[in-house]
């Protein structure tokens, strides 16, 4: 009786421990699913965030795609407009000469009066456009260049060919320094002598343009340099150099397609600065190899009026105006001793034939650049690395 009881107490012992057995196996079981779905959560969470910062990431590059786009649309107006007021000229131009033949073909007048009633016309109205130039331009300039007198070797840095400016208005002892033909940095120094002696106290300043520059045709004017845009056309910028921002740009109708120099082929527009204002000396379009002049109200960035010169582009390298004159500088293709064989003057002042060739002092040289200086009428140029002063001597316009 005692062993069938025994039996009977271990047999329920058995079981018991079976049962709790498989209760602990069924609970290993659910924490390993709850596991499993915890991870697959996890992932999918991960997977989540990866996608949203793969959305984020492709909607930053979407809006700067859009925000170029959009900048580029803007240029385009600007371009547009442009291009829109030339073609209403032209076309106000064609329509007179339609009106114009439309009146010789009903006229009962022989052609020959008509012919000089046109001509006297003309010449009428080319006297009235001369005055409104010569008001517009307040013509308080009357002396011209007479000769160059010395030069002066203020240093040899940067590259073979470049641009050192100074701001005739603001800040008039600044130094600017504008190296290669292509470029986006510019250094200002302090004045001439942080610039000659290569201190570094105080420090040069350091100005990084949004856009690089083409050429060495750059000019600084009232704080603001003005420069040719790289691969674009004809589109000049204004770049407020304190606050370092660009504030205006405009394109340069007919400017840009070839050289205005067919010694200094990087330039396709050279801004210049002298008593009246800013300038744009280009290249007529078509095969003229002539030079065109363009007076630019630095100011709304729009072109004033523009002369087409008799002065050609062959064997010029570079050139400057001084009391709205344009002086070209030519030279010969290997490099010689530069001469001004041209002068073209807006104010119809100056006899060009008149004028004898004035010689650069005696130097094997090449300029890359050529910049008037008015407050001291000095000449600013770049020659083969070298940045160099030229002393000018002047007399009254005859």
């Amino acid at each position: 009786m005692a062993a069938l009881q025994l039996k009977f107490l271990l047999v329920s012992f058995f079981t018991s421990i079976q049962g709790e057995a498989q209760y602990l196996m069924q609970d290993a079981g659910l924490v390993h699913y709850i596991d499993r779905r915890i991870v697959s959560i996890e992932n999918r969470l991960n997977k989540c965030n990866q996608d949203i910062a793969d959305y984020v990431e492709e909607f930053r590059e979407f809006s700067k795609k859009m925000m170029s786009r959009v900048e580029g649309l803007g240029i385009l107006k600007t371009e547009l407009k442009n291009e829109v007021d030339h073609l209403l000229t032209r076309v106000e131009r064609a329509q007179r000469e339609i009106d114009y033949f439309e009146s010789a073909k009903e006229s009962p007048s022989p052609c020959i009066e008509v012919d000089e009633d046109l001509l006297e016309q003309q010449l009428v109205e080319q006297e009235e456009s001369k005055k409104k130039v010569k008001l517009m331009l307040n013509a308080s300039c009357n002396y011209m260049i007479a000769g160059i007198k010395s030069l002066k070797i203020v240093k040899k840095s940067g590259d073979e060919h470049g641009s050192w400016l100074k701001d005739p208005g603001k800040n008039h002892q600044k130094i600017y320094f504008l190296t290669g033909t292509k470029n986006k940095t510019a250094m200002e120094f302090a004045n001439i002598r942080a610039f000659t002696e290569n201190s570094k106290k105080p420090s040069p300043r350091k100005i990084n343009l949004p856009f690089p520059w083409q050429g060495t045709g750059h000019a600084i004017y009232n704080g603001f340099l003005f420069y040719h845009k790289y691969g674009s056309l004809n589109e000049v910028i204004k770049f407020d150099i304190q606050k370092r921002n660009v504030t205006d740009q405009m394109f340069l109708s007919d400017a840009g397609e070839t050289p205005v120099y067919e010694l200094n082929p990087s330039v396709k527009i050279d801004l210049a600065v002298d008593e009246l204002g800013l300038w744009a000396i280009h290249a007529e379009p078509g095969g003229s190899r002539k030079l065109a002049l363009t007076k630019i109200s630095h100011e709304s960035m729009a072109a004033e009026y523009t002369w087409d010169t008799n002065c050609k582009s062959q064997n010029a390298e570079s050139a400057f105006m001084v009391c709205g004159a344009l002086y070209v500088v030519y030279n010969s293709p290997g490099g010689g001793t530069p001469r001004i064989e041209c002068i073209y003057d807006t104010l119809d002042v100056i006899n060009p034939y008149e004028i004898p060739i004035i010689h650069f002092p005696k130097r094997q040289t090449s300029h890359s650049m050529v910049h008037y200086y008015p407050r001291e009428k000095q000449l600013f140029a770049w020659d083969n690395a070298s940045q160099v002063i030229y002393k000018l001597l002047t007399k009254q316009k005859n």
